[in-house]
């Protein structure tokens, strides 16, 4: 397998925990007679720094001549006017518009031996293995925006729009991969009052009657909230609209007992994937090497199942991610000592 990874570390401590997963990557490549390369390109508040807008279109043209994409993190508070006209944000939207990546598949399994890290009640997380698919190129975060002043009034606005092959999609690409898991499929909108959710939902019931073999509940995103911190084990596969995604999955992080240990991988229906974990850039703490990596290995995996099709080795990287926490390293994060580098040593040692 021959393959071109295009390495975007980002801002704060982006570039520290990229580092480390390309170090795994590395080993996989070794291990297995792969042929990696990698090349290191600026987005986010550095490629603002340096070019004054966060996604340059050379660094979109690397990505999309890809084989997949890695992220680190974007953001920081040298960044953070929310009225300036460039923004590190705006470089990873237009990375997922650029890449036609449409879904964010974000995996959320409790460690029997994380359990304790985490706030929510030890026999509520027991059996905890959710697949949350956040619909990534529509909806409130690409709409229509705009602002006005009259007659002294501030006025500002965000458009929700979905056009039915957009939802059609996204659910589809859910029935798909929970045919692989419990055959199980929450769809979560808000249908009781907004017109594009009940579009969601009469597409989503339309999908579920083309796949009998997969159960489907329809869930209004507040019971959806509440359902991730009374009874996340009664969830499998849950897919939903941009915004909504993006709350529940942060909210979903403190079951694994820390942001730090999750992953996602963006896929679109050709085309090269983005992969990167779920937190922010942590500036707080960038620097100081106590990063937890685990989420941005993890997302090294998912980078070779979906885009590599490497499965073997994506569940070797899983595997011994699951066994260093088993033994009890812990970065700071969870409660340990152990450094960014320290921790994916750990790891590659049972790798290795």
């Amino acid at each position: 397998m021959q393959a071109h990874i295009v390495v975007l570390p980002g801002d704060g401590i982006g570039p520290e925990v990229t580092a480390e997963a390309v170090r795994v990557l590395e080993l996989v490549a070794r291990k297995g007679g792969h042929t990696f390369t990698f090349a290191e390109r600026l987005m986010g508040g550095c490629s603002i720094d340096a070019h004054g807008t966060a996604l340059t279109p050379e660094v979109l043209k690397d990505c999309q001549a890809s084989s997949a994409v890695l992220l680190g993190a974007v953001g920081g508070p040298k960044w953070d006017d929310p009225t300036a006209k460039v923004r590190p944000e705006q470089g990873l939207l237009g990375l997922r518009k650029g890449l036609g990546v449409f879904a964010n598949l974000r995996p959320v399994k409790v460690h029997p031996a994380l359990v304790e890290a985490s706030p929510v009640k030890a026999d509520r997380l027991a059996g905890v293995d959710i697949l949350v698919i956040r619909e990534l190129t529509g909806g409130l975060y690409f709409g229509a925006k705009g602002k006005e002043t009259r007659d002294g009034v501030e006025k500002a606005w965000d458009t929700l729009e979905y056009s039915d092959f957009e939802v059609r999609r996204v659910v589809e690409l859910a029935f798909r991969l929970a045919k692989a898991r419990k055959k199980k499929v929450t769809s979560v909108d808000k249908a009781n009052v907004l017109e594009s959710s009940r579009l969601w939902r009469r597409i989503a019931a339309g999908v579920g009657q083309a796949h009998p073999d997969v159960a489907l509940d329809h869930m209004l995103v507040d019971t959806a909230a509440m359902r991730l911190v009374t009874g996340p084990a009664w969830l499998d596969v849950v897919v939903t609209e941009n915004m909504f995604g993006d709350i529940l999955t942060d909210e979903a992080s403190v079951l694994a007992g820390s942001m730090g240990m999750l992953p996602s991988a963006s896929i679109g229906e050709q085309g090269p994937g983005l992969y990167e974990p779920i937190h922010g850039s942590a500036p707080d703490i960038a620097g100081k090497g106590i990063a937890n990596p685990i989420g941005t290995i993890l997302s090294a995996a998912m980078l070779l199942r979906h885009s590599l099709d490497l499965p073997a080795e994506a569940a070797a990287i899983e595997a011994a991610v699951d066994r260093t926490i088993t033994d009890g390293c812990r970065t700071a994060d969870l409660g340990g000592k152990l450094t960014t580098r320290e921790m994916a040593a750990e790891i590659l040692k049972r790798l290795g």
